[in-house]
């Protein structure tokens, strides 16, 4: 079967935008075993209350649900196991280093697909306050009030 070239993008976790300050990315592999490919290409993964950790100087991610494949067999993978990133060791301290700040976590944003590899986005987030979520969403209105405005006068 031919590789993929390419970014097709499988799962986004849209709530982090909402609910965190996206501080840095960085792009990861995964280690999937068996059939979570498969899974991952019918798009059957969950990114929602997901997170990652830097343990023993090695990244980890949790939370993710990758479901089980349909045609698999008694082989099928635990849909909630903890998986390992795949990053060089001097991305894993740099982001240990910005995660152990007080406040600041490891969010996957998404996960797709380059070259046929399956590949995350992991950023370094603060949480946003209520207030902070609210002056978001004014200024989400904000602008397509304006462009509203705008695409009037246009005509």
């Amino acid at each position: 079967m031919p590789v993929q070239k390419g970014i097709k993008v499988a799962a986004l976790n849209r709530k982090a935008r909402h609910d965190y300050f996206i501080e840095d990315t960085l792009e990861c592999g995964i280690a999937l075993q068996g059939t979570e490919v498969k899974s991952i290409r019918k798009g059957a993964l969950n990114l929602k209350d997901s997170y990652a950790q830097v343990k023993k100087g090695e990244l980890f991610l949790y939370g993710v649900h990758i479901s089980p494949y349909e045609q698999g067999n008694i082989f099928n993978h635990d849909p909630f196991r903890v998986r390992k990133l795949l990053a060089h060791s001097r991305e894993i301290r740099k982001l240990q280093t910005r995660s152990e700040a007080d406040g600041y976590s490891l969010i996957p944003l998404s996960v797709y697909f380059k070259d046929g590899k399956v590949k995350v986005e992991l950023a370094v987030c603060k949480g946003k306050k209520l207030y902070d979520k609210r002056a978001s969403i004014a200024d989400r209105d904000a602008d397509r009030d304006i462009e509203r405005n705008l695409k009037k006068q246009m005509r």
